[in-house]
């Protein structure tokens, strides 16, 4: 048995390569051999978001606090809250994040395949985010 303390998984805030507007991960857990899942809480700062990305193995998100935004390439965003539980299949283009005016928290797990977990692609623009506002 292996008990990870909060106080050893340091915060740090997201890095602009991946995120738009100011987010903080929190590390939850690290696949250790055989197993390959993470998992991290990431809160974001209204109008923060994740960049486009993809993960091989797919992603699930829980919302812990907050309205969360999410959206699949090509299709309208959708409003998930407290409590949900969003899946994005494996390889599928998406982004995450909160809405205009309040915080958000959501718990990202994910698998890594052959050392990968997640494939970071362009950001959302300012007028993609302004898009989704409008439909959720």
């Amino acid at each position: 048995m292996d008990i990870h303390r909060f106080e050893d998984r340091p915060a740090r805030t997201g890095p602009s390569d991946w995120f738009t507007g100011t987010t903080r991960i929190d590390p939850l857990f690290s696949p250790r051999a055989p197993a390959r899942t993470a998992g991290a809480a990431v809160t974001f700062e209204p109008r923060a978001r994740t960049a486009w990305h993809t993960h091989p193995l797919g992603q699930t998100l829980i919302v812990t606090a907050g309205v969360c935004i999410v959206q699949v390439w090509d299709e309208p965003a959708a409003r998930v809250r407290t409590g949900d539980v969003v899946w994005f299949p494996p390889g599928v283009k998406h982004w995450h994040g909160a809405g205009p005016n309040e915080e958000m928290t959501h718990i990202a797990i994910q698998e890594s395949q052959d050392g990968e977990v997640v494939q970071w692609l362009e950001h959302v623009s300012d007028e993609q985010y302004e898009q989704a506002m409008k439909t959720v």
